[in-house]
């Protein structure tokens, strides 16, 4: 299940508001240049953000993301007309032929699953042309990005006109091996409460490669995170 931030009617429109700075999607906007990308597809596309800027570059761009919430977000954004969003996830696309599809921030993580995995890269496969291909971000397990977030995490805090002062909050909950749990909420001035609780896989750099070797993948080359240097493996794959 999606975590309420980009599922709940009433937290979905906040996101873009507590997450204000997007330049991590510089480094894909690039990327699609740089291949000379003409149709994409967004995987978890969220609000729609990475999506309506490569449509303002001229891109054909399809959107597909499984929280309702945040696609009602994205297509009452400025340009949304230009960009074909799908309720759904990547096993479920009607019949695409994309030169590049994208899954930014943390979502090639928030399947836990192999066989959940598996399955999302088969579907992107069979989205991509002869040729086409996957840039995702995964964060290095090594650099236990966890243990900064139980030390730095602090309240944030935005102001709503006519609402008034919304504030949200997390901590990290549990680790198990490879899956990181944390939790946390948002609260509204009139005293609302609504809980948020996401779990993310750290997998290995071997295991993401040999993922992507079985599921008809050739990786091309591992990239920096030009906005957390050494912290995250940026996977650039074409399929075969």
């Amino acid at each position: 299940m999606p975590d309420a931030r980009f599922a709940d009617p009433r937290l979905a429109p906040l996101y873009d508001l507590f997450d204000s700075d997007r330049s991590d999607l510089d480094a894909y906007l690039a990327m699609a240049a740089e291949f000379g990308a003409r149709r994409v597809l967004d995987v978890g596309c969220g609000t729609g953000v990475l999506a309506l800027l490569l449509a303002e570059r001229g891109c054909e761009v399809v959107g597909v993301d499984p929280a309702a919430a945040s696609l009602v977000v994205a297509r009452s954004k400025p340009g949304a007309d230009k960009v074909r969003f799908i309720d759904g996830d990547a096993t479920s696309l009607p019949p695409l032929q994309v030169d590049l599809v994208t899954m930014t921030g943390n979502v090639a993580q928030v399947f836990l699953t192999d066989d959940d995995w598996t399955a999302t890269l088969a579907g992107i496969r069979d989205a991509l042309a002869p040729g086409g291909r996957l840039v995702f971000e995964s964060r290095d397990p090594a650099r236990r990005v966890w243990e900064q977030w139980r030390r730095d995490w602090t309240p944030q805090y935005v102001e709503l006109p006519g609402v008034g002062v919304v504030e949200s909050t997390g901590v990290v909950t549990r680790v198990d091996g490879q899956l990181v749990t944390f939790a946390g909420a948002v609260t509204f001035p009139d005293g609302t409460v609504v809980p948020t609780s996401s779990t993310l896989r750290f997998r290995e750099r071997v295991e993401l490669e040999a993922s992507l070797a079985a599921t008809g993948f050739r990786v091309d080359e591992v990239r920096d995170a030009p906005d957390r240097p050494g912290h995250e493996f940026v996977f650039v794959a074409s399929r075969l």
